[in-house]
């Protein structure tokens, strides 16, 4: 089969998340469920791919039982760059947090160490937030960066 299925990718992309208050990359599957294979379409390649435990049908195919109807290579560059509509797929994907606006949170550093506060808004693109934290009696709004709190 090597000489009929040449390539198979499984689009991914590395996504910033915050666990615990750290920032970790880890790679995310772009599309789940999904991938690409380029092969030259025969009648036993088709059967060896259909046949594929976890396959369970193939986009572009109009009828069951009939071939899909194959992308045109620069289709396939265009959808593994992630610029169909100009920007980069990390640009578009936020990062995943842990903080909710309302949220409780303690402050972990700086300042304001050991005060408790109230997430006000969460600004993802730069990785701050801004906490209302009770001082002398009173809520004073303080900017800070998602490693500087953690969950109450």
């Amino acid at each position: 089969m090597e000489d009929r299925i040449f390539d198979i990718v499984i689009p991914m992309e590395d996504v910033t998340e915050f666990k615990n208050g750290r920032k970790q990359t880890v790679q995310k599957k772009v599309f789940p469920g999904y991938l690409l294979v380029r092969c030259y379409m025969d009648d036993e390649s088709w059967y060896c791919i259909r046949n594929t435990p976890g396959i369970t049908g193939f986009v572009g195919q109009s009828q069951k039982g009939q071939k899909p109807t194959p992308l045109a290579r620069r289709e396939v560059e265009t959808f593994l760059s992630a610029k169909g509509d100009g920007q980069e797929t990390a640009n578009r994907r936020k990062p995943k947090m842990e903080y909710e606006v309302g949220e409780s949170v303690r402050v972990k550093e700086g300042a304001f160490a050991d005060f408790l506060g109230e997430v006000a808004e969460i600004n993802a693109d730069h990785m701050k937030l801004k906490v209302l934290v009770n001082i002398f009696g009173r809520e004073t709004m303080v900017e800070m960066d998602f490693s500087q709190v953690a969950k109450q």
